[in-house]
């Protein structure tokens, strides 16, 4: 029988990532445009950048409640007035993309960054890309589990022959251009499927756990499947990476935190959350990050525990919230939640 994997419990990084929703302010109904959303993004990351924070991720939606349908184009401009902070997509929709077009992309804000670039891959909360592009639904999977194939053949070779069900073949054919990095680091968000967390360990990316509410425990058979298929992969432990990344909102007492957050969490997902289910939903063990700053670190570390994870991912600006909202969020994550978490860890 197989001894079980190793768990590298080494760090942990810090970043924050938007989904740029399009919403009004929930307080005075006021609704900005996709031009200042834009504006807005790239000054939070800046803000990330200089208070330290280690990734900032920007997802793909094609619909007009989103600003934002290629994560790639927002990044390189943000890698335009950054320095250090890591830029990765949250989440690319991998079914319906072209892994040429894709890589040469991420390659050039490679270069363009000087080797800060990442891609988490996934599947989508929405299927208006599917006729978009011209791509059948029913081949969801398949087309999920062959582009990201692609994906890492590109990223390992400078020449690829490639054959495969989706996509026009080539033959030995120039990828182009290289990024800095020797391959782009990959990531594979995952919610609830075993199957995909399956997947992510068997192709040896990273694992980025969506994780929204309920118990945190009920995502540990994720990690444990993704560390397992992995290891029977012949990955190396030290290879393998779990990310969190969840909603997160701090204020100076867990009660104020949700005052203040509740408004922006219904109008993000819905109005039919009642206040009381919404309590229950930040509850102290539960895996929505909303409180004081203690309590964000007990819950991160509470996680830490379960998951031994080596980055944690936080959604600040949602539901229409201001921006100077987000810039309070900012600064605590870097200031107040970081070192804290990273202090407990390496005790």
């Amino acid at each position: 029988m197989k001894a079980e994997p190793e768990i590298d419990h080494s760090g942990m990084e810090f970043g924050i990532y938007t989904l740029a929703d399009l919403r009004s302010d929930p307080h005075t109904g006021i609704s900005i445009s996709a031009r200042q959303r834009l504006n807005e993004i790239i000054e939070a990351a800046k803000m990330a950048d200089e208070a330290g924070l280690d990734v900032f991720g920007v997802g793909e939606h094609h619909r007009l409640d989103y600003a934002v349908s290629s994560p790639q184009m927002v990044l390189s401009s943000i890698s335009q007035v950054t320095k250090r902070i890591k830029l990765t997509s949250a989440a690319t929709i991998f079914n319906t993309v072209d892994p040429v077009r894709l890589f040469e992309d991420f390659a050039t804000l490679d270069l363009l960054s000087n080797g800060r670039a990442e891609i988490m891959a996934g599947r989508g909360a929405y299927i208006e890309s599917f006729p978009l592009f011209g791509y059948n639904l029913d081949n969801c999977d398949d087309l999920f589990e062959e582009n990201i194939h692609l994906f890492r053949e590109l990223s390992a070779h400078e020449r690829v022959t490639w054959t495969g069900r989706f996509r026009s073949e080539f033959l030995d054919a120039e990828i182009s251009p290289r990024p800095v990095q020797k391959s782009i680091p990959l990531w594979i968000g995952v919610q609830e499927s075993l199957e995909s967390a399956a997947r992510a360990g068997r192709f040896g990316t990273g694992l980025a756990l969506v994780v929204f509410e309920g118990d945190p425990i009920r995502f540990k058979p994720l990690v444990d499947r993704y560390r397992l298929s992995a290891y029977e992969a012949g990955h190396a432990p030290a290879d393998l990476k779990v990310g969190v990344t969840g909603h997160v909102y701090i204020a100076e007492t867990t009660q104020k935190a949700r005052d203040e957050f509740y408004p922006y969490h219904i109008n993000y997902w819905g109005n039919d959350i009642s206040r009381a289910d919404f309590e229950r939903l930040s509850g102290d063990e539960t895996a929505l990050f909303v409180g004081s700053s203690q309590q964000i670190i007990e819950k991160i570390l509470r996680q830490y525990e379960l998951f031994g994870h080596q980055r944690f991912m936080a959604q600040l600006d949602m539901g229409g919230m201001p921006f100077h909202k987000v810039a309070e969020n900012i600064e605590r994550l870097a200031t107040e939640i970081a070192p804290a978490v990273r202090k407990a860890i390496q005790k």
